[in-house]
């Protein structure tokens, strides 16, 4: 009867601390929000100003807060432009096939909208219980903001509505997506590589297959916010990146990195300064991958880097842990170079 009482008395107590523990989380993720928010002003601040940060003010057009405003304490002086050489000439990879019979074509028609049934029946379910928010819960049907809350699923999808000739829900979602406000966020910390490759990459890849330029506009508006994230003394990004933090004082890179984080901003980064005409995106990647070339044959697994480096110090070669799976995979697949430039940036 005693160990009985006792284990009573064990779940009851392990039961009270769960719940401090829930009661006491969602009170901090409230504050953190409510930190994030007061740093950042959205729509409807008074004066357009950022705390006593000069400069930082709201677009009197749509009365949003504009990144490109906020001043940079580590301006660089000289970009890298991109190259213009001719790019080399990768080996064919792909499958020289036969021509399509009519039986191949009706299975891949039938496949295709079978694809395409399954996203409408996917997308139908994000629009009625999770409309620009970062993600929908399968089974509760509930909804996640961890990535901003600026409507990851959304924005990642632009150009998929495009491609399945969802054009009424096409332009709804991009209708919707100019309304995600980068003056707020649902978390304190912004996860760099995650925001170029859903948000950023997710806007530039919807302006490249339709020509939109309101998808155009939008991508630059989350690359002016990323390349804060670079705004430290060695230009290294900070890859867990504080917003708030960034406007309010003087930011240095991390001494502890995901290789894959700060190794695969390289394409969105490339691409943005392609079709924006402005050089600091390309010249911001390119002084990352400068780093990895110099230092690839001394690491010690020479061609490889470890999976974790050290941007602050700008060591990419220390650490002995290696894998080409996660936290480095996307390295290895997105930002090999081919074509570097031999000049060096200022």
């Amino acid at each position: 009867m005693f160990s009985l009482r006792r284990y009573a008395v064990y779940l009851g107590l392990a039961a009270c601390i769960l719940l401090t523990l829930n009661y006491f989380r969602t009170d901090l993720l409230a504050q953190a929000k409510a930190r994030y928010s007061s740093g950042i002003p959205s729509v409807g601040t008074p004066d357009g100003k950022l705390g006593q940060t000069p400069g930082a003010v709201v677009d009197p057009s749509t009365g949003r807060f504009q990144w490109k405003d906020v001043p940079t304490n580590y301006p660089v002086t000289s970009f890298m432009p991109l190259p213009t050489g001719k790019p080399l000439k990768l080996p064919k990879v792909q499958h020289d096939f036969s021509a399509e019979t009519e039986e191949h074509a009706s299975k891949r028609k039938k496949h295709q909208k079978a694809v395409r049934d399954t996203f409408e029946r996917s997308w139908k379910a994000y629009r009625r219980h999770a409309w620009m928010k970062d993600e929908l819960g399968p089974l509760s049907g509930g909804t996640k903001n961890g990535f901003g809350g600026w409507g990851a699923s959304l924005v990642d999808n632009l150009d998929n509505l495009w491609i399945m000739g969802l054009k009424d829900q096409f332009e709804d979602a991009v209708s919707a997506a100019m309304d995600i406000d980068l003056g707020s966020a649902t978390t304190d910390t912004v996860n760099v590589f995650e925001t170029t490759i859903r948000h950023l990459g997710g806007f530039l890849a919807c302006y490249d297959v339709s020509g939109d330029k309101r998808c155009l506009t939008k991508a630059i508006e989350f690359g002016e916010m990323l390349y804060k994230a670079f705004d430290t003394p060695n230009h290294m990004p900070i890859t867990r990146w504080k917003p708030q933090q960034a406007i309010q004082e003087k930011q240095t890179a991390d001494k502890t990195v995901l290789v894959a984080e700060i190794g695969s901003l390289c394409m969105e980064f490339t691409r943005l300064t392609m079709v924006s005409g402005d050089p600091k995106y390309y010249d911001a990647v390119d002084r990352i991958t400068r780093l990895f070339a110099a230092q690839q044959s001394k690491t010690h697994m020479p061609g490889m880097w470890p999976v974790v480096v050290n941007a602050r110090d700008e060591d990419f070669m220390s650490d002995t842990y290696y894998t080409l799976g996660a936290m480095s995979d996307s390295l290895y697949e997105v930002s090999i170079p081919i074509y570097r430039p031999m000049e060096s940036p200022g």
